[in-house]
């Protein structure tokens, strides 16, 4: 791999972005971007980006935790380093602390961007990929339903041809929700219904059959019910035709395997910030290709760092068949320089090395 690249620094930032209209879901809502950032800066002068939301609700992770587990426990395991140790980095990240996933995440993804860095390529071509293009949905947050109907039909407008549906936060309302928006959009656009854990077993079972029945075709429905709940799970996804995905139930290689084992779910949702980063993020997709179960790569309220990184996972594995990586396109403003293109639904993979990622406010240039 030719000269070392050693590290010598681990450094944290933070990023506050308004989004263009309020993100409601089930569980929370939020009107900005505000992360934590990572830099990790080599011996030779090159520096590798991260990024981590503090999505308390689902991670577990605040702003002051994600902070603590870098500067604290993380920066002082791998400072030394060479980022040609792939593996020896990954293990150290996995061992120096328990759980704090969203901050394994945001060291994760830095490493990778410097790894790709030193292979002189971008990262998707590193991991294997040759997809230089992908598609993703748009989010559509759970309001009133004029509301909802206006913001799917400015989302078809612009170009994107599958919507994110957020329901799960008034079970009752939830039929006639997605009734109007597909007669507001029409049958050509691809509709993915998110109950972030709202539904109960038995509601989110007559909530879907009642639709199926309708003739309204979805092309998946998320996390139905309580992520803890695999009983639940398997209930819904063994009585309803419309494939299940799930997504707070999997954050590691176990629980994907456990769940496609016991037919918990038909498809699994990827995120960094749930599995730690790209390095495990690749198991599940290794355990999924093994049992032939196609996965989605999706993002929290992430910018357009950590994103670039879902993009590049998914832009390498072809057990990835559909992208939920929208968190660009909520921000009002785009801080970064580099990186993948974002124009509406398309995300064009960068060809430069690693990320792409070139400048990142708040960090001093160089080393």
């Amino acid at each position: 791999m030719g000269i070392t690249m050693k590290i010598v620094r681990i450094e944290t930032g933070e990023v506050n972005i308004p989004l263009i209209t309020p993100f409601k879901t089930a569980l929370r809502r939020v009107d900005s971007v505000n992360d934590i950032l990572v830099r990790i800066v080599t011996d030779d002068g090159q520096s590798g980006y991260g990024e981590a939301p503090p999505t308390a609700v689902i991670t577990g992770d605040t702003k002051g935790s994600i902070r603590c587990a870098i500067e604290e426990f993380i920066a002082p395991s791998l400072i030394g380093m060479d980022i040609e140790n792939l593996d020896g980095i990954m293990q150290k990240l996995s061992g120096c602390i328990m759980k704090n996933t969203s901050a394994k995440a945001a060291v994760d993804m830095a490493v990778y961007d410097l790894f790709a860095k030193s292979c002189q390529k971008p990262l998707y071509r590193v991991l294997g990929g040759t997809r230089s293009q992908i598609e993703t949905d748009l989010t559509i947050s759970v309001n009133e339903i004029p509301e909802m109907i206006s913001d799917s039909q400015k989302a078809v407008s612009e170009g994107f041809r599958i919507l994110k549906i957020k329901v799960g936060k008034e079970p009752p309302k939830d039929i006639e929700r997605i009734r109007a928006i597909r007669e507001a959009v029409g049958a050509d656009v691809k509709l993915r219904i998110d109950a972030n854990q709202g539904w109960t077993p038995k509601e989110a079972v007559r909530i879907i059959t009642t639709l199926e029945d309708m003739g309204i075709h979805m092309d998946l429905v998320e996390q139905p019910v309580s992520a803890h709940d695999f009983e639940g799970m398997k209930f819904v996804t063994a009585r309803v035709n419309t494939p299940i995905l799930a997504d707070e139930s999997v954050f590691s290689c176990e629980d994907a395997i456990r769940l496609i084992r016991e037919r918990g779910a038909d498809l699994i949702n990827i995120k960094l910030m749930k599995t730690g980063g790209i390095y495990n993020a690749l198991k599940i997709c290794a355990v999924a290709q093994e049992y032939g179960v196609e996965c989605m790569v999706g993002c929290m309220l992430e910018s357009k760092i950590a994103v670039s990184a879902a993009a590049h996972l998914a832009a390498a594995k072809g057990i990835i068949t559909r992208s939920d990586l929208d968190g660009p396109s909520l921000c009002r403003e785009d801080p970064y320089t580099g990186g993948p293109l974002f124009e509406g639904s398309k995300i064009t993979m960068n060809e430069s090395w690693g990320l792409g990622i070139t400048h990142v406010p708040g960090f001093a240039p160089g080393i």
